[in-house]
């Protein structure tokens, strides 16, 4: 008996933390691998990843100018599995990215922001864009020229920021432009004050879902039979976490995080890119005023992601990833669409003269600003008002389409950006660049 109560003892020491994340019991409905595609553990998963290999890379890391670079090189070619270790933290950092982003979706499909789960929603969102902030501050480290040109040209669409925007830029950087002081802002916020900031975001968003009642699901499955948290749900997030990880050293074995050729300020790539995940807002500045693709626009769609979970709605939609036939067909419309149009947007704005040589008298904020910014989201209002009577959506299938419209729309804004802009920021083929 004193073996058997040692043996429970030890049992519960070492599962105390992952007991601690979740209930004793969960619903066997929640164990449907559809329900979260275990997105949210993956992401946890992955800060782990990107905290151990941080801190390993950070042994040898030299964050100046002189010596940045060559502690990069010394790391992948000196020290033993330092390019395995260096890819690792390279493409889990991106998946992190991309996870975190997925498991917004599945959140927005599934109806998981209503209260009591709108602080959830929140501070996922928040989550989201200190992810993208620590990818930000990370990519200027090794200091070749791709990292070096694109936080240039990602930190000069600061600029365009009323009032707040150039002084923010500049304490950021340190100055007038990126060099050593920039290095230093970015080491520290992406080696301190971020990763702490995300680990204890986290930590509440864990806690708000636990408080919340765990997953959430549907209606019809509140009902499902209880069971042990161990071994029912364990077993499955640890096959989980494997796959991710087989899969994330599977890329780093084959492919190697890039490194260009030492920083050189004096000269520019043609064409500099900022990084992927801002492409989208640099090929709107091609189309739009700066105020418009760089803040009006990515105000107005964050403004409307925070107030999402106080729409006022009476469908019965937690839990379910589509209400009905016709929410689905809607949603394919609204990809089909946000494909179309934008590749129309995109020609139509190559092709057609420049407004403000035709009406240089006309002040930029209105023809390159106002007027696009009132066809653009008219033609969606337009297309979203035929949806609704073609398909008598309910409220939140309206929501999940102008989801699927955003999501699209920013994604072939991006993929243009990244395979069709060639020098001088004119369209190519990706085979003629």
């Amino acid at each position: 008996m004193t073996e058997h109560y040692a043996t429970e003892k030890s049992e519960k020491s070492h599962f105390g933390l992952i007991l601690h994340l979740h209930p004793r019991k969960v619903r066997e409905s929640t164990f449907r691998f559809t329900l979260t595609f275990g997105l949210g553990g993956m992401a946890a998963i992955l800060l782990v990843i990107q905290v151990i290999t941080g801190l390993l890379l950070k042994f040898h890391y030299e964050p100046s100018p002189e010596s940045a670079y060559n502690s990069i090189l010394n790391m992948q070619e000196s020290l033993l599995f330092g390019k395995m270790l260096r890819n690792i933290h390279h493409w889990s950092a991106i998946a992190f990215v991309w996870i975190a982003f997925l498991h917004m979706l599945r959140v927005a499909f599934t109806g998981a922001y209503r209260p009591p789960r709108d602080v959830t929603w929140i501070t996922g969102l928040a989550l989201l864009l200190l992810l993208v902030l620590s990818n930000f501050t990370g990519y200027l480290l090794p200091w070749d020229q791709l990292s070096y040109w694109a936080v240039t040209v990602a930190t000069s669409l600061l600029s365009y920021i009323p009032l707040a925007g150039e002084p923010i830029r500049r304490v950021l950087l340190g100055g007038a432009e990126v060099g050593q002081p920039t290095l230093t802002n970015f080491f520290n916020l992406h080696t301190g004050v971020i990763p702490l900031l995300i680990i204890a975001l986290m930590a509440w968003h864990f806690w708000r879902i636990r408080h919340a009642g765990g997953v959430i699901v549907a209606e019809k499955d509140k009902e499902s039979p209880m069971v042990d948290t161990r071994p029912h749900l364990i077993n499955r997030e640890f096959i989980v976490a494997m796959a991710l990880l087989g899969v994330i050293f599977f890329i780093s074995s084959l492919l190697d995080a890039p490194l260009r050729d030492r920083a050189n300020p004096a000269f520019s790539p043609n064409p500099a890119k900022a990084q992927w995940y801002f492409m989208g807002l640099q090929e709107l500045l091609i189309h739009f005023h700066p105020l418009f693709a760089v803040f009006i626009l990515p105000v107005t769609v964050l403004a409307a992601a925070v107030w999402m979970p106080y729409m006022k709605s009476t469908d019965r939609n937690q839990g379910i990833w589509f209400l009905s036939p016709v929410g689905i067909r809607s949603a394919k419309m609204a990809a089909a669409t946000g494909i179309i149009m934008t590749i129309i947007f995109i020609s139509v704005s190559e092709l057609l003269p420049d407004p403000e040589a035709l009406l240089p008298k006309a002040p930029s904020l209105l023809t390159t600003g106002l007027v696009p910014f009132i066809l653009a989201a008219g033609t969606m209002w337009l297309f979203l008002k035929y949806l609704r009577k073609l398909y008598s959506l309910k409220r939140f299938e309206m929501i999940q389409s102008i989801v699927v419209l955003m999501v699209v729309s920013y994604t072939v804004l991006t993929v243009t950006g990244i395979l069709f802009r060639g020098e001088g920021m004119n369209l190519v083929w990706p085979w003629n660049m």
